[in-house]
């Protein structure tokens, strides 16, 4: 069989795209041969989105990398319209760009309106921004779907501060609402992680990060923690594959959701 060529192509934009859970994304859909837009904030990822760009290198296939903020609606119908005129389509949305502050959670103090505002920005309007831009184009390709990147933080009020916890309660919320706005022609389900190796907490707090690890190992039934490309993995599956699926909120926990009872 030869190989597909670029009209034939299915099409995935990805933001948050240039490192972590969003890299390791982009890394399994230019694998299996998607045309790919690879999202990143500013000048400080560039050359690591445009060297995940050019790693598509299947006849026929292609990634391009783009820059732009989520927080800006203008942004987020640039990054759709920019898609879809290299590629001529948009068949599938992942939302990967997050943000978030490391403040224990018993210090209310130390989180301000500003912090809330900000994360919210990032983490559940930018999503809406995006599958707002989006919509037309997946409910056009007749296979759409979104997968957002939640967090085990939001169904226990948990993780690296209150702010991101509730910013990505909100996320779910938004997941639930467009996929009924959404269908039939879209599915919309979300992704919650509990901690991975490369992430942002590793990022924020190395100083903490092994004692997190430790906990996680300690407390999980999996006795383990996850890698980005094992969230990529369940992206890719409900993205292409998880065709009865929409409106849910898939845990990634290592079966931590046992110990509650």
């Amino acid at each position: 069989m030869s190989d597909p060529s670029a009209a034939e192509r299915h099409v995935v934009l990805i933001t948050g795209a240039a490192s972590g859970i969003g890299a390791a994304t982009a890394r399994r859909f230019i694998r299996e041969g998607w045309q790919v837009a690879v999202n990143h904030l500013d000048a400080g990822q560039r050359d690591a989105a445009e060297a995940l760009a050019a790693s598509a290198s299947a006849p026929g296939q292609r990634a391009i990398a783009i820059e732009g903020d989520v927080t800006r609606d203008a942004d987020c119908v640039r990054l759709v319209a920019r898609t879809v005129a290299a590629f001529g389509r948009l068949d599938a949305l992942v939302n990967a760009a997050g943000i978030s502050k490391m403040v224990a959670h018993p210090k209310l103090h130390e989180v301000s309106a500003e912090d809330f505002q900000r994360i919210y920005a990032v983490n559940t309007i930018g999503p809406f921004q995006m599958m707002r831009a989006a919509a037309p184009h997946l409910k056009a390709s007749g296979r759409g779907a979104v997968v957002n990147i939640s967090s085990r933080a939001a169904l226990m009020g948990s993780g690296s501060s209150i702010p991101y916890a509730a910013s990505k309660a909100a996320l779910n919320a938004l997941t639930l609402a467009l996929a009924r706005v959404l269908a039939p022609e879209v599915r919309v389900n979300a992704v919650c992680p509990a901690l991975v190796e490369q992430g942002f907490v590793e990022r924020l707090a190395p100083e903490t990060f092994a004692q997190r690890r430790a906990h996680q190992i300690n407390v999980s039934p999996l006795k383990r923690i996850g890698h980005p490309d094992e969230v990529a993995e369940t992206i890719w599956w409900l993205t292409t594959s998880a065709s009865m699926m929409t409106g849910a909120i898939v845990e990634l926990d290592f079966g931590m959701h046992l110990n509650a009872v």
